[in-house]
C-alpha cells in the first residue's frame, strides 16, 4: 500500500509500482543514449504553463522520465563513476504555507516517504540544486538539457565554460515507440474521446451554438476522470471548418450545413486526437457526400499503407504517407472548375500522438515508423469557395503487420454516421 500522503498528490496521475519502475527504466535509457553525460531536465514551476486554464500539465519530457507532476521540480541524472554507480535525483521546491492554502498540500524533499511516493532514491530541496550539479560536473565533461527551455540560461549561468548539448533527440528517440503501459492509457484516451464524440451525435441539430457541442464533448472527458481535452476543441460548423485550427466555437449551427469535431481527450497524461464530419441535419447531400467518400477513401488508402520503414512525410516532403493520401485525393472528385483536390489539402496528413497531441514531432519527423508508434491519419479538403471542410481523423497502432485502428468503434462511414444521427 502506498503512503497515505500519495492519496493527497493531485499532480501524481499514476502511483503504481510498475508505473514508478517504467519511469526509472526510461532514465536508464536516457544516460545510456547520452553516456558518460550529465542531464539536467527542469519542470515547469509555474502552475499555468502549458495548460492555459486547463490547470498544471507537467513539461511533457520531464513527466516521462519522472512521473511528476507538480510545478517546480529538477531532474539531475549523473554518470557511473570510478567508485559510485549511476545517481538519479529529483530536486522538490520547498513547501510553501501561502502557495498550499491555494494549491493544497505538497511534497516535498524532507517528507518522510519521499523517496516511495516518487520512486526516486534520493530526493533533495531544489536548494541545493547548484552544489549537487557542480558535484556531479568534477566527474563529466558534458551537459545535457532541453536547449529551448528557461532553465538552460540557468545552466548556463551555473556552468558558463562547459559546452551545453541538447537532449531533445535522445529523448525524443526514446518517446517514439510506446510501451504497453502507454498504449493501454492512450487506449483510455481514444475510448474517452469516442464516446464524447457519440453524446455530441446525439445532441447536434440546427439552432444549437458550437459551443454547446464542445462543452457536451468536454463534459464528458470529465465525467469518465480524464483531466481536460488534450488541446482546444475545434467544433466548426459550415464555413467555419475551413479554418483548420479554428477555436472560437462560437457560431449556430444551421441547418443543411457539415459539422467538423476535432477534439481529443487527455487521460492520465496521454492524448487522443479524433476528427469526425456530420451532416446537422442528419444526411449528406449529394455533394457533401461526393467530397466525403474522397477523403475516406484517402484515409483507408493511408491506413493500409501503414507499416514499420514508412515514412509520414508532408507537403515539404511528398512522400510516404502524405503521398498516399494526396495522390488519391489528386486521383478521386473534382472541385466545381473540374480541377483535382489535392490542392485543396494543406496539411500534412500524419503525426506521432503521445504525451503530446503532436508527440516528438520535431525531433522524429524524418524517422520511419516503428511497430509500437501511435500516430493520428487526417486527410481532409477544404474548398472555400462551396463552403465544405471535411476531415477524418483516425489513432492508428503501428505493428509489424500494419496498422490497428484504435479508434474504430467510431462509425466513419456515410451511411453509419446518418443512422446514428437518427437514433
Amino acid at each position: 500500500m502506498l503512503p497515505l500522503f500519495a492519496s493527497l498528490l493531485a499532480g501524481a496521475l499514476l502511483w503504481s509500482a510498475g508505473a514508478l519502475e517504467e519511469h526509472r527504466a526510461r532514465r536508464a535509457a536516457l544516460s545510456q543514449a547520452l553516456p558518460g553525460g550529465v542531464v539536467v531536465l527542469f519542470g515547469r514551476d509555474d502552475p499555468a504553463e502549458g495548460a492555459g486554464h486547463a490547470g498544471f500539465a507537467q513539461e511533457p519530457n520531464f513527466y516521462y522520465l519522472t512521473g511528476w507532476g507538480e510545478p517546480g521540480a529538477v531532474l539531475l541524472l549523473a554518470p557511473e563513476r570510478k567508485g559510485a554507480p549511476r545517481a538519479e535525483t529529483l530536486f522538490l521546491p520547498a513547501r510553501d504555507a501561502r502557495t498550499e492554502t491555494y494549491s493544497g498540500r505538497r511534497l516535498s524533499a524532507e517528507d518522510e516517504d519521499a523517496r516511495v511516493v516518487t520512486g526516486f532514491e534520493l530526493v533533495l530541496p531544489r536548494t541545493s540544486f547548484e552544489s549537487e550539479l557542480r558535484r556531479a560536473l568534477e566527474h563529466s565533461p558534458k551537459l545535457y538539457t532541453l536547449a529551448d527551455q528557461r532553465g538552460a540560461e540557468t545552466l548556463k549561468s551555473l556552468a558558463p565554460l562547459r559546452e551545453i548539448a541538447d537532449a531533445r533527440e535522445a529523448l525524443g528517440r526514446l518517446r517514439l515507440k510506446k510501451s504497453p503501459r502507454e498504449i493501454e492509457l492512450i487506449r483510455k484516451s481514444v475510448d474517452v474521446t469516442v464516446e464524447a464524440h457519440r453524446a455530441a451525435w446525439k445532441r447536434a441539430a440546427p439552432g444549437l451554438h458550437e459551443f454547446q457541442i464542445a462543452a457536451t464533448m468536454v463534459g464528458t472527458f470529465l465525467e469518465r476522470g480524464c483531466e481536460h481535452a488534450a488541446y482546444p476543441p475545434i467544433v466548426a460548423s459550415g464555413p467555419n471548418a475551413i479554418v483548420l485550427h479554428y477555436e472560437r466555437n462560437a457560431r449556430r449551427l444551421d441547418a443543411g450545413e457539415l459539422l467538423l469535431m476535432d477534439v481529443g481527450a487527455s487521460c492520465a497524461g496521454y492524448a487522443a486526437d479524433i476528427t469526425r464530419t456530420i451532416p446537422v441535419s442528419g444526411r449528406f447531400s449529394q455533394r457533401q457526400r461526393e467530397i466525403y467518400e474522397v477523403v475516406l477513401g484517402a484515409l483507408k488508402a493511408t491506413v493500409a499503407a501503414v507499416r514499420p520503414g514508412v515514412m509520414l512525410g508532408g507537403r515539404g516532403q511528398i512522400i510516404g504517407l502524405y503521398k498516399v493520401a494526396r495522390d488519391y485525393i489528386d486521383s478521386h472528385g473534382r472541385d466545381r472548375q473540374g480541377n483535382s483536390l489535392g490542392q485543396y489539402l494543406p496539411h500534412a496528413v500524419a503525426h506521432r500522438v503521445g504525451l503530446d497531441v503532436h508527440d516528438v514531432y520535431r525531433e522524429t519527423l524524418s524517422l520511419p515508423l516503428e511497430a509500437g508508434d501511435v500516430i493520428a491519419i487526417e486527410p481532409g479538403v477544404y474548398i472555400k469557395e462551396e463552403g465544405i471542410g471535411i476531415r477524418i481523423e483516425e489513432m492508428v497502432l503501428v505493428t509489424e503487420k500494419g496498422a490497428l485502428v484504435l479508434s474504430a468503434a467510431l462509425p466513419r462511414e456515410p451511411g453509419e454516421i446518418e443512422k446514428a444521427l437518427a437514433e
